[in-house]
């Protein structure tokens, strides 16, 4: 369960005892206060409860009464059923196939339904995974109509799209219509070295660390909530080849730790921000 909204006095313990009343047993219990003194709460519970499509009806009537109508919180309940992940993906496999290759191994709690890719290169890569693949092609100013075959691919078929190093920037309108988050990986500490070239640009500015950034995808490019960065430290012997490769391990990385908190309900937004717990 996740909790969110203002802060005061006895949260932790009213959102227990809805829970023990309705025979839940609490595993871990994580919150945080950004100000102790009418601050914004956060709190995720994992609770184990025998029947519990059987007693979440009673349970989130008493949830509503006690933390929305009374208290004024957001809240909301996950089960253990893995989500449903989509990936696009452009002409660079390394993020791509690395997801599908924790998927497999039972290390990210997610099914794959589809990857889709502007391009066919990912193709026979993917299908040895056993996953669909579709290729829309997006070509021109006018993105409209791939977008357009991608939101009727989506559409109430994933609670998650991944961007993996998909070489394409989306427009309000389709994150409006597909209706579930997106998270992207950029190649950089935002907002540095956008655009095309970023590790030979990265090299010509004679950079000491590169770094990668997992966030969700909002109207504004490349500023939406941030949910994982890392960094490796390189030097001036460093290729722009060698600076690409490197930065490849890292955006795997910081990928799939992002995607796998997302599927593990770890991560709550609040406006521009994150709390991952």
């Amino acid at each position: 369960m996740l909790v969110q909204g203002q802060d005061g006095p006895g949260l932790v313990a009213a959102i227990s005892a809805v829970l023990s009343s309705h025979g839940a047993n609490i595993v871990s219990l994580d919150q945080y206060s950004d100000d102790p003194q009418g601050g914004h709460f956060f709190q995720r519970t994992v609770f184990h409860l025998p029947d519990f499509v059987a007693v979440r009806p009673a349970l989130e009537q008493a949830l509503d009464a006690e933390l929305g109508e009374r208290r004024g919180l957001t809240w909301r309940l996950s089960d253990t059923t893995p989500k449903r992940v989509a990936i696009l993906a452009s002409t660079s496999d390394h993020c791509v196939l690395d997801l599908l290759w924790r998927q497999r191994r039972g290390d990210i709690p997610m099914t794959v339904p589809m990857v889709i890719s502007n391009h066919t290169t990912v193709a026979e890569d993917v299908r040895t995974f056993g996953i669909p693949f579709f290729h829309v092609p997006s070509s021109g100013p006018d993105k409209s109509e791939a977008e357009a075959r991608i939101v009727e691919l989506l559409r109430g078929n994933v609670d998650l799209v991944v961007l993996a190093r998909y070489m394409q920037i989306l427009s309000g309108d389709f994150l409006e219509k597909v209706g579930v988050p997106v998270i992207n990986i950029h190649h950089s500490f935002l907002p540095a070295f956008i655009g095309a070239g970023p590790y030979r640009k990265a090299k010509e500015r004679g950079v000491k660390l590169i770094g990668a950034t997992a966030h969700y995808v909002t109207e504004d490019l490349d500023e939406g909530p941030i949910i994982e960065q890392d960094v490796v430290r390189v030097t001036h012997v460093d290729t722009a080849e060698e600076l690409q490769r490197r930065g490849a391990d890292v955006e795997r990385a910081v990928l799939s730790r992002a995607v796998t908190w997302h599927c593990q309900d770890r991560v709550m937004r609040n406006g521009r921000e994150t709390v991952v717990f």
